[in-house]
């Protein structure tokens, strides 16, 4: 698949916006999970997320100034990490998930890794987009399932939903105006995007049911 020409500005742009806006959702995820003894991100997209950091930081090293971001982003993801082996046993519901929660933090950092690894080399891919807008749609999706499992708002505000909207909008059109006849990843841009706006939606609803203000939590 041959790539559409881009203006190298409007890509520049769009690169430093979706890095600034994801640096600032890891952030606000960060400070709700310490705030809320919790973590902020579903499991299985920490795995997915590590792994794609990890991978294009120093196995696959995506040239500079993406470089320099998936680094961060790692660290981030690390200190996530932490917070889901101090708080995440805790935080599950089923007494099954709360026994074998860290057997299956490990299988969701280990299956991250083969996931990502193995759609990278099977499609070639070596900008990493078919798996991170493929684990960003299931990032979207876990996070709803999380929002409806916690029944409350911990690890969570609308402004980490936004920044994540925001964030995956913007490579969003990136990758589109670079590949305009892709239907695979037209359904990626769509289906998350969609999945942000449910979340959002049902996330605003729990907090206002929770008798806090929506956009005073950070």
């Amino acid at each position: 698949m041959t790539a559409e020409l881009v203006d190298p500005t409007l890509e520049l742009a769009l690169k430093l916006g979706s890095g600034f806006c994801w640096t600032l959702a890891y952030i606000l995820i960060i400070r709700r999970g310490w705030k809320d003894k919790s973590y902020g991100m579903p499991v299985v997209a920490l795995g997915a997320n590590l792994a794609w950091e990890f991978l294009f930081s120093w196995i696959l090293p995506h040239k500079s100034p993406q470089l320099e971001v998936n680094r961060i982003w790692l660290m981030f993801d690390l200190v996530i990490l932490w917070q889901a082996i101090r708080y995440g046993s805790a935080e599950q519901r089923h007494p099954w998930l709360r026994k074998n929660f860290y057997p299956l933090l490990a299988c969701a950092v280990v299956g991250g890794f083969l996931a990502v690894n193995g759609i990278t080399r099977e499609f070639n891919d070596f900008d990493g987009m078919y798996a991170a807008f493929g684990q960003n749609l299931m990032m979207s999706i876990l996070f709803c399932a999380m929002l409806l499992n916690r029944n409350e708002m911990r690890g969570q505000s609308m402004w980490i939903a936004m920044a994540k909207m925001v964030g995956t909008i913007l490579p969003s059109i990136l990758f589109y105006l670079k590949y305009p006849h892709s239907s695979l990843l037209l359904f990626l841009f769509v289906g998350t995007l969609l999945a942000d706006i449910v979340y959002a939606a049902m996330l605003h609803g729990k907090i206002r049911s929770q008798g806090a203000s929506p956009w005073k939590r950070f």
